[in-house]
């Protein structure tokens, strides 16, 4: 057994109840080792902080006291520009990807965004799959956007539908 709601099995932990929140300043130390243990190029616990200080909307996802991962884009007048989306390895496959996102959709919306940008590195089938399956679509690629290594990001997109 893991922390309070929390099964240990042998691909990591089984969710019992996943709560979606706004991400606060005492979240961050998680966060950031979440993003050290994922990413090659990650993002400072001060960039969270100051991120936290503009127009943006940044979700965590817990169950229990654990986080299991976080999202997070910049708003501007009417568009959204995802910027962070990160399941802990343990937490993957298991619906938390989808279930902020979902989230961070509803959120946007409340807030007037009509459209969501992202961009996600070519060779990522899984997330690639997952932000079709919330309706998002490629619409290019950035030639050598990443690095280490180096590779081509695919922007991806969603509108809301025009109200009839």
């Amino acid at each position: 057994t893991g922390a309070a709601g929390q099964r240990k099995g042998r691909t990591g932990y089984h969710m019992t109840e996943i709560v979606i929140r706004t991400m606060k300043a005492q979240d961050i130390p998680a966060v950031a080792m979440i993003e050290k243990q994922l990413f090659s190029q990650p993002w400072s616990e001060q960039a969270f902080l100051d991120s936290l200080q503009q127009d943006t909307l940044f979700l965590t996802a817990w169950s229990g006291n654990i986080i299991a991962g976080y999202c997070g884009m910049y708003c501007f007048s009417g568009e959204g520009e995802i910027v962070n989306v990160a399941v802990a390895t343990g937490w993957q496959n298991q619906g938390v990807g989808y279930r902020m996102l979902n989230v961070l959709k509803e959120q946007s919306q409340e807030k007037d965004i009509r459209r969501l940008i992202l961009e996600v590195r070519v060779s990522n089938a899984p997330a690639v799959h997952l932000y079709e399956k919330l309706g998002f679509h490629s619409c290019g690629v950035r030639k050598d956007l990443y690095e280490l290594p180096r590779e081509d990001g695919m922007i991806m997109v969603w509108e809301q539908p025009p109200c009839l």
